[in-house]
Parts: structure tokens; sequence; C-alpha cells
């Protein structure tokens, strides 16, 4: 090793074999936390899907997102994907049970989220007022102070 190398540290020699205190955390949120995913998640609550029944049934996103989504939950063992032998080829969607227990806590999250949506839009309304000042004419300065 020459005098200017530096060794590198591994994440397991680090913080263990998690890499960090997170085990993964981190990365199945990621996953379950964008809004496409959430939304799949959500449609396929209901049922059983065909591909452009998801797509119908989820405002904005495109064929390309919808198949990247669907993949990745596929991968992550929270959704099923079944091809039936026709002409053309029909293609349904369906949870897992792991993909259920999940749109359990969504469901939980959205039961929460419409419960405080007024004390938020409240609290946000205060907040907008006593900082006015801050953000009006430069947004981008005041984001950077807070």
């Amino acid at each position: 090793m020459s005098v200017g190398h530096t060794p590198v540290t591994t994440p397991e020699a680090a913080h263990g074999p998690c890499g960090d205190d997170d085990c993964g955390i981190r990365e199945v949120l990621d996953r379950i936390g964008d809004k496409w995913s959430v939304l799949v998640v959500v449609e396929l609550a209901k049922g059983v899907r065909r591909f452009r029944e998801l797509q119908r049934a989820i405002p904005g996103i495109s064929q390309r997102m919808l198949t990247v989504t669907t993949r990745r939950l596929c991968r992550d063992g929270l959704v099923e994907r079944t091809v039936y032998p026709t002409i053309p080829p029909q293609t349904e969607y369906a949870l897992t049970a792991t993909g259920r227990s999940l749109a359990g806590m969504i469901e939980g999250l959205a039961d929460w989220s419409r419960a405080h949506t007024p004390a938020i839009t409240e609290a946000r309304a205060r907040w907008d007022a006593e900082h006015a000042e801050e953000t009006s004419g430069a947004p981008d300065r005041a984001m950077l102070r807070a």
C-alpha cells in the first residue's frame, strides 16, 4: 500500500453486518414509500387487476412507470403477476400475503391522514402567516434558512 493510499472501510467493518443501524429499512421504505408503489398497492387492495385496469385507475402514471413499478413490487414479493396464455396474452396483478399486510398499513396511514388533515391545514396556515415576510419574493432563500 502506498503512503497516499487510504484503506476503504466497508459498511460491515464500520457498522456490523447490516451496513448501518437500519438493516435494510431504508431500502424497503424507499420502495414502498414512492407514490406510484403506494397507489398500485392501494388499487390492488381492491382486488385482482389487469395492467390496463391499473393504468386507468391511477391517474398520471405512464405505461413505462407502471411497468417499472409492478416489476419492482413483484421482485419485492408484494405483488404476484400471472400471465395467461391467450392471444393476446392477458396479465393480471394481485397482492401477495405480504402485499396485503402492507395494504393494511397504508390504509391506516390514509385514515390517519384523513383524520388529521384539518389540523395540518391549520398548522400550515399559521406557519405561512408567521413566516410570510421570509417567503415573500425569495422562496428559495427562505427554504435554505429553514
